[in-house]
């Protein structure tokens, strides 16, 4: 029998997605060579929501949101977007993209203990020892084996705090999150979230709009390619990619997917950036994928594998990632590279 061509193309579009996530951490450093944080982080979003709106626009998807919702979508784009691309963008001004990606893989452990914490939901066991060997991962990942930097009150570059931060601020965003993909399709969620979030930062760039002007109009070739990479094929084609997967495949199946994002950094900042594959951090890495695997595996009664609309997953999915059980659940908005 021959393969669903719809199907194929949905893989197709998945694995276009992860690729292009995965390669933004390598893109985002090599634009800070140039822009501050903050103007990449507006220059970038300005034109995801350009992209993410004309899209649903031509499918007819593009309708308001109730009242109501605004303050929560401006919460949710407060955190998604403004705070977490902050934290990200300055955090790789110092930190390695390799470790950073590594770092954010994480994001379902921090889902996991949000939902046990804030939700109720029992931690198995066998979670309960995921959480312990992806922290025992990010540690070694972030010290590159050198964990007497630990006893000398060091966690790896300055900028390796902030990522790390950036990881439970996404889990926060993906528990948030639920109700609202419980309402709205995630398109049009991530949307509105995304436009609320650029507006934000908006704010944070008009004290230094001279500044940002100035280097947005001396931005080379290679910083406009990196920027353009980032704007419109990571925050904008990569989710319509990833959400037009959805409507075909089962969230479990492309949430597997995502593993690959981490790899995809490594291999794309040692062939751009020339940053090295250490064996500490190769190791701590495939320590955190196998803490988020133990996190992220479905219990013995699972759940039907598919909807015509993907739900939320289960809150420790969720996410930010996290989603699917612990990567962004396929279904939540997506949190996209850096």
């Amino acid at each position: 029998m021959s393969a669903d061509p719809r199907r194929s193309g949905a893989i197709l579009k998945v694995i276009v997605a992860v690729v292009a996530w995965g390669a933004s951490f390598i893109a985002t450093k090599v634009a800070l060579r140039d822009l501050s944080p903050v103007a990449l982080v507006w220059t970038r979003f300005l034109m995801g929501v350009l992209i993410l709106g004309a899209t649903a626009a031509f499918r007819r998807e593009l309708r308001g949101i109730p009242v109501r919702d605004l303050g929560y979508f401006a919460l949710l784009g407060f955190l998604g977007i403004t705070f977490h691309q902050w934290l990200q963008s300055n955090g790789l001004v110092t930190a390695r993209a390799s470790t950073t990606a590594w770092i954010v893989a994480s994001t379902p452990v921090f889902i996991a203990i949000l939902g046990h914490a804030l939700l109720r939901e029992r931690l198995r066991s066998i979670e309960i020892a995921g959480i312990a060997l992806a922290a025992a991962g990010v540690v070694l990942v972030a010290t590159r084996g050198d964990l007497a930097e630990l006893a000398r009150g060091r966690f790896g570059a300055p900028g390796d705090i902030l990522v790390l931060i950036s990881a439970p601020n996404w889990a926060v965003f993906s528990v948030l999150s639920r109700r609202g993909l419980r309402e709205h399709p995630p398109g049009r969620m991530m949307f509105y979230v995304m436009t609320l979030g650029w507006i934000f930062t908006t704010g944070l760039m008009l004290p230094g709009t001279g500044a940002s002007a100035r280097e947005l109009a001396g931005l080379g070739a290679g910083g406009w390619v990196a920027v353009a990479f980032l704007g419109v094929v990571c925050s904008g084609l990569a989710y319509i990619f990833w959400y037009d997967a959805l409507a075909l495949l089962p969230a479990s199946k492309i949430g597997a997917f995502l593993y690959l994002e981490p790899l995809v950094a490594v291999l794309v900042a040692w062939a751009v950036l020339g940053e090295p594959l250490g064996a500490a951090t190769l190791l701590g890495g495939g320590i955190i994928l196998l803490g988020v695997w133990l996190v992220s595996r479905p219990s013995s009664v699972s759940a039907p594998t598919r909807s015509p609309r993907p739900e939320s997953p289960s809150p420790r999915t969720s996410g930010g990632n996290r989603e699917p059980s612990s990567r962004p659940p396929a279904s939540s908005p997506r949190r996209d590279g850096s």
